[in-house]
């Protein structure tokens, strides 16, 4: 008889839990003058979409240590979070070495928002194969190829074309594949929740 144990689940921040697209459109249209949507950005991150000439300076409005300041919560994040960090064991993990300027002001936006997870289970690194964890939730698909655990991807406008990894539209979809779940700690079981996951 093996012990139930806690899972351990990893959470990307940017386009999962901060919603960091929302503030990118919004200085894009204010600084060259455009009323573009997340819809539009079908399958393509926002530097991708606009023309040639203003990726540049598209990719350099994130390197603004103010962009970070002021990122509002992706929607039921915080609530479902502290109720996954009651059950599991939750770690924040950000790529954030690829963009230095950033660890101050994420640091700043996890405590002011999710200041039950304690600095310990936050973690900023560049290559997320490193993350030893049972679930990584990301809005970036290519973060799942070195990870050795299983990769759900959270919905966003650049990955509505990605098919080739489980995938939750929201927060309120986290809460149902999680909450409240405990698996025994074998291969067998923990093949049974990734099966099962999705039904």
């Amino acid at each position: 008889m093996h012990a139930n144990r806690r899972l351990r689940i990893a959470i990307d921040m940017d386009e999962t839990i901060a919603d960091s697209l929302k503030e990118h459109i919004r200085r894009y249209n204010s600084e060259f003058a455009e009323q573009i949507t997340a819809d539009d950005l079908h399958g393509k991150h926002l530097e991708e979409f606009v023309p040639l000439d203003r990726s540049d300076a598209v990719r350099s409005m994130i390197r603004d240590e103010s962009f970070f300041e002021c990122l509002s919560v992706i929607e039921d994040a915080q609530q479902v979070i502290r109720e996954l960090a009651h059950d599991h064991e939750v770690f924040i993990v950000s790529a954030a070495m690829e963009i230095p300027e950033s660890f101050t002001a994420k640091h700043r936006w996890l405590r002011r928002h999710f200041p039950f997870i304690p600095a310990c289970k936050v973690v900023f690194c560049g290559d997320k194969g490193i993350i030893d964890a049972d679930y990584l939730i990301d809005d970036e698909a290519r973060h799942f190829r070195s990870f050795r655990g299983n990769g759900i991807l959270f919905s966003a406008p650049h990955n509505l074309l990605e098919t080739a990894y489980q995938r939750v539209a929201s927060w309120q979809d986290i809460r149902r594949k999680f909450v409240g779940l405990q698996t025994t700690d074998t291969p067998t079981k923990r093949n049974q929740l990734v099966s099962t996951s999705d039904q």
